[in-house]
């Protein structure tokens, strides 16, 4: 998705901006444990969990807690037991949005997902209603100041990955969501800088929004970003740069 890391840049610059921001090490935790009760608590042949340890590291999450947290996914520490929930709906301007989250109270989830979508002219829509708008796949961001695209390129479409683009300075890897970790594993023992990698939904086609309404999109997914129980979302708009640098700065 051309533009994936321009909004994960937003993200960041907001972060840090931010006084309230999203617990990260809370949100990877629940990831490690829902993975490590899902499929087991080895990461060599549980690629969820491969992925979530991935993520871990790059948040600099200490191996001790690395550790505990796939124990109480596999049961060997009592823990809290999280529900996976996909919540739809539509932003300002009809843009489809999509929120995966992690919880211990779904009824206090609903409600909270249903006012954030209220308090920014969005609402919560039906189970299927935008799902259908997007692919979802394994994203690896490359840093394109270290690499050439021809040389990331030909590596990523040997190993199988979908397509290879380019933003700004990072070079953007997709691959099928099952080639996911194996490809990233590979790139990464090829001597490839990984900045970022995640499993995330592209939209097959995108929305046009006037600044008024991309802010308030914006603040909508701003308010997801920093919810507890929020581990991922997508919408399908289309945003100019200087709005985004314009929102990254209020």
């Amino acid at each position: 998705m051309s533009g994936h890391n321009k909004w994960a840049n937003i993200k960041q610059r907001k972060g840090a901006q931010d006084a309230k921001r999203s617990n990260v090490f809370s949100k990877v935790v629940k990831e490690i444990i829902v993975a490590a009760k899902e499929k087991g608590g080895s990461p060599d042949t549980n690629n969820r969990l491969y992925v979530a340890i991935e993520k871990a590291k790059s948040v600099n999450m200490p191996k001790d807690t690395i550790e505990k947290a796939i124990k109480r996914g596999t049961g060997e520490l009592e823990g809290i037991t999280y529900e996976e929930i996909t919540y739809e709906g539509y932003g300002p301007g009809g843009v489809a949005v999509i929120i995966d989250v992690m919880t211990d109270n779904k009824n206090r989830t609903a409600s909270e997902v249903r006012k954030i979508f209220s308090k920014h002219n969005g609402n919560l829509g039906e189970a299927g209603c935008v799902a259908w708008m997007f692919d979802k796949k394994g994203y690896i961001g490359i840093d394109g100041t270290k690499h050439t695209e021809d040389e990331v390129m030909e590596i990523a479409l040997e190993l199988g990955a979908d397509d290879v683009k380019k933003e700004g300075d990072m070079l953007e890897v997709y691959t099928a969501v099952d080639m996911y970790s194996t490809i990233l594993a590979q790139l990464k023992a090829k001597g490839m800088t990984v900045l970022e990698s995640e499993v995330c939904r592209i939209p097959q086609n995108t929305i046009k929004l006037e600044k008024d309404k991309a802010i308030v999109l914006l603040k909508l997914m701003d308010e997801f970003e920093n919810h507890d129980d929020v581990q991922d979302y997508a919408q399908n708009a289309d945003i100019d740069e200087a709005v985004m640098e314009e929102f990254a700065n209020m």
